[in-house]
């Protein structure tokens, strides 16, 4: 199942094909299943039939925002509702990326296998260009090569410990009253709510209701998408997207000119509804740019958010990634009203008092992924690499020769038997003391906030 959109030109599939020249013997069959997503949703009986025919299904595609590209989320969205069975069959997966948060897109692929039915049998994560290499190939081999051992002496990866059931979610209707709008902070609410989508709609009603700030809906399940990401980086080049359904001015203009952005939406598969992923994918036209640094973050998520550790993750990570303040999340598992009217709170907080967070691994690490490859292509990726300079995202911590140059003499230095025995116990009397100093230096802050958080009217407080 190949879901890339660039079909025989997918670098992913590249190796599905090795794998196929270097171990004979055995009958593969590819499907351009995200290349002709928009066939298979008029006629899905080609890949029944491919699946039925099957003994092993390989899920084949390259990592695109966190999560495998949208035209295979649309195909797993047509293989559930067409309903064969493939309980038995055996399933791998097969990704390449620079990466950037494989491990969420392994996972969603993962989940949807065993929740399919299907015997799981692991996935080859491999950085794109591993396939030039003797020790990627190597590497693609022993995957095969464990895939094929465990097919003969049928072991698969189960779901330990198996998934409790779902609690029954009460039905939500709005209940908040309608808060003053005193703050004038723009706040925009994307959604994919589907109409009959009641429990969402009425989640986003009482929000809206609880928010001291205006709230502006964007709903991206009717935006005219011309369709996925291509990957084609044509927008890193051009800076506009090939597609001219207008969505990289729209997602300029409506979404990312606001100070708050909030998304809504319903669990599905352990994601949402592709056409959420479909915008994910699209706002690649703003390249590997972090265009929302600064602005506060929230999720109204409707469905078992707390069984979905991969969905946490990827909620978490997309905002330390994008240097946004992280609000939290509401959803329909407990007091929902209560969850809502806090986010609101929180949300209204972080705009009164332009509240910053620093980044955690997941933001570090990510952000340094793609700094090191911008700097690598900033030939191709002119717009990024411009941005990431102004912006001093090229930090490279290493290339520091003053400090380098210090620690190599402390190290010399504390080879010496007299200097070791000068500095026992005080190692940590010289590491606090850049700290006391901040610490002597510290004065009071005084917070003014109205009573109960939410209609914030104070400014930031100044050092007395």
């Amino acid at each position: 199942m190949n879901g890339s959109p660039k079909g025989q030109n997918s670098i992913t599939l590249q190796t599905a094909r090795y794998l196929e020249k270097r171990y004979p013997g055995h009958r593969c069959e590819t499907l351009h299943v995200g290349q002709r997503i928009k066939a298979l949703e008029k006629d899905f009986s080609p890949a029944a039939a491919a699946l039925a025919r099957a003994d092993l299904i390989v899920f084949c595609y390259p990592v695109y925002t966190f999560l495998a590209p949208s035209q295979l989320h649309r195909f797993l969205e047509l293989l559930y509702a067409a309903g064969p069975d493939l309980r038995g069959k055996y399933a791998a997966q097969i990704s390449t990326s620079k990466h950037f948060y494989d491990v969420t897109a392994q996972n969603f692929i993962a989940e949807n296998c065993l929740d399919l039915g299907l015997r799981y049998l692991g996935g080859l994560s491999a950085d794109m260009e591993d396939l030039q290499t003797e020790k990627g190939r190597f590497e693609a081999d022993c995957f095969f090569e464990q895939l094929l051992f465990d097919l003969k002496n049928g072991s698969w990866q189960q779901r330990l410990p198996p998934a409790p059931a779902e609690a029954p979610r009460a039905v939500y209707r709005p209940q908040l009253a309608a808060a003053a709008k005193t703050a004038a902070h723009d706040v925009v609410l994307v959604t994919n709510a589907a109409p009959d989508d009641e429990q969402l709609h009425s989640m986003i009603a009482d929000f809206k209701a609880a928010c001291a700030c205006p709230v502006r809906e964007v709903n991206v399940r009717s935006y005219p998408f011309a369709g996925g990401c291509l990957g084609c980086l044509a927008c890193a080049v051009s800076g506009s997207c090939v597609y001219k359904d207008g969505f990289d001015e729209f997602l300029r203009r409506e979404i990312q000119s606001a100070d708050a952005l909030v998304f809504a939406f319903t669990i599905e598969h352990h994601y949402t509804h592709s056409s959420m992923k479909c915008y994910d994918d699209r706002q690649f036209c703003n390249g590997h740019r972090t265009v929302t640094a600064g602005k506060a973050v929230g999720y109204l998520i409707s469905g078992p958010y707390s069984r979905e550790a991969n969905l946490r993750m990827l909620a978490e990570a997309r905002a330390s990634v994008s240097g946004m303040y992280f609000c939290g999340v509401a959803g329909d598992e407990g007091d929902t009203a209560q969850e809502l009217a806090h986010l609101a709170q929180r949300l209204t907080f972080a705009l009164e008092h332009h509240l910053r967070q620093p980044q955690n691994f997941y933001g570090v690490g990510g952000t340094k992924i793609f700094r090191d490859l911008v700097y690598l292509m900033q030939g191709l990726m002119r717009a990024d690499h411009a941005f990431y300079k102004a912006h001093g995202l090229y930090d490279f911590p290493q290339k520091q020769p003053g400090r380098l140059l210090g620690m190599k003499l402390l190290g010399l230095a504390l080879r010496l038997p007299a200097a070791q025995k000068k500095m026992r116990g005080q190692m940590s009397r010289y590491i606090l003391a850049p700290y006391e100093k901040v610490l002597a230096q510290t004065q009071p802050r005084q917070l003014q906030t109205a009573a109960g958080g939410c209609g914030t009217t104070g400014t930031r407080g100044k050092n007395q």
